[in-house]
């Protein structure tokens, strides 16, 4: 072999190993992601579902449209479904709590003043919300059954992924909410950086899409408690009381952090429990709580919002009833304890996943939001005793 060969031949050889060494490292990072429970943090008292996730109540479906592009695009759709169904067929009951009111939620009032919901829920960036409001009314008016439908109350939430992503390039198009629709699943979700949660940011750290449960023993109803966050909001990170934040020298008020105390968190709620609209207000106010443990205190400038309902077939509204009155059950007021906690747990917990789950993100204009390291993380709760064995 010639010394040019000779040369050309290594030259080749030393670009792939310098590949494999790149896609090494981000294979490794990959795997060292995941849940918190994967790591031996435990939230709570209560068990939780088969998938600790918002699908563990039965007949709710989620989908992810994820959009990556370039170096500034950095946003997505998350539709979370309550069944499988026609929904404007078969209403849901619903609720709606407003921790702080600095956001665009589309379609709160009509839930709020018939207490039901009608469409999927979807979730997406600031200025996307006018284009998922169509996608969704579309979607709901060319249902079989629907021909001759003429109001839809679509229900959309948002957070600002502005810093990430190139939010006024409006790149979320009607295809892309509809996709999420058609996507939706059960079983256990994507999180992290996916969907509507693909450019957030957290507590200091890389935000995104998280998800978990919480089922009541038989004796307490046995009921099952579903959450799933889109986070985006500020504070000083708490783990099980731990002041992870602090110590890890990133939090509000401790210097220059990206969105260290704007942004906002959507929070959906759901349960086969059978709830109507009061008492899911009531559970809805308990899931801020779940924030709160985490470290948020609803600034300003986040747009904390709770949307619940409930699948339990005994609390659906038929649409073409012709019923005056309307014989539905609710779970006593002096028995809703066990369910508020429920929700505590599961939100505090969704929220750790997001992070958990969240990998590093470069975006619009070279910003870049590192996600929340894990080994320090764990160090961080070993030094507080609040590691359980894996």
């Amino acid at each position: 072999m010639s010394r040019k060969k000779l040369n050309l031949f290594f030259s080749q050889q030393f670009f792939v190993v310098i590949i494999l060494l790149f896609l090494g490292e981000t294979m490794l990072s990959a795997q060292d992601r995941g849940r918190v429970r994967d790591f031996g943090l435990r939230i709570g008292i209560l068990p939780t579902g088969k998938w600790n996730s918002i699908t563990d109540v039965k007949g709710v479906l989620v989908g992810h449209t994820t959009l990556i592009k370039g170096d500034s695009i950095r946003t997505g759709v998350t539709a979370i479904l309550p069944h499988g169904g026609n929904i404007f067929q078969q209403k849901v009951p619903g609720a709606i709590y407003v921790g702080n009111g600095f956001g665009k939620l589309a379609g709160y009032t009509q839930v709020e003043e018939l207490g039901n919901i009608e469409t999927p829920i979807i979730l997406t960036n600031t200025l996307s919300v006018s284009v998922a409001l169509g996608a969704v009314v579309k979607y709901t008016l060319n249902l079989p059954g629907n021909e001759d439908i003429c109001s839809v109350n679509g229900l959309v939430g948002e957070t600002n992924d502005g810093w990430l992503n190139d939010i006024r390039g409006s790149h979320v198009k009607e295809e892309d909410v509809l996709s999420a629709i058609y996507r939706a699943k059960s079983g256990p979700v994507e999180e992290g950086c996916v969907g509507a949660g693909t450019g957030t940011i957290c507590l200091g750290f890389k935000g995104g899409i998280g998800t978990a449960s919480r089922k009541l023993p038989e004796n307490l109803g046995g009921w099952t408690v579903g959450v799933l966050v889109q986070t985006n909001f500020g504070g000083i990170l708490r783990i099980n009381g731990a002041p992870v934040g602090i110590e890890l020298g990133r939090y509000y008020l401790k210097g220059k952090i990206a969105n260290q105390d704007s942004g906002s968190c959507m929070i959906v709620v759901a349960t086969d429990a059978p709830l109507l609209h009061r008492n899911l207000k009531r559970l809805a106010v308990r899931a801020v709580l779940g924030l709160a443990r985490c470290g948020g205190f609803s600034s300003n400038g986040s747009g904390d919002y709770v949307i619940a309902f409930s699948t339990n077939p005994d609390c659906r509204i038929n649409y073409h009833s012709d019923k005056r009155v309307l014989s539905l059950k609710e779970v006593r007021n002096d028995r809703m304890s066990s369910l508020f906690l429920a929700v505590v747990e599961a939100t505090e917990e969704a929220v750790y996943n997001s992070l958990f789950q969240a990998a590093d993100m470069i975006g619009r204009k070279g910003h870049k939001i590192k996600a929340l390291p894990i080994p320090e993380v764990l160090d961080i709760c070993k030094k507080y005793n609040i590691l359980h064995s894996r």
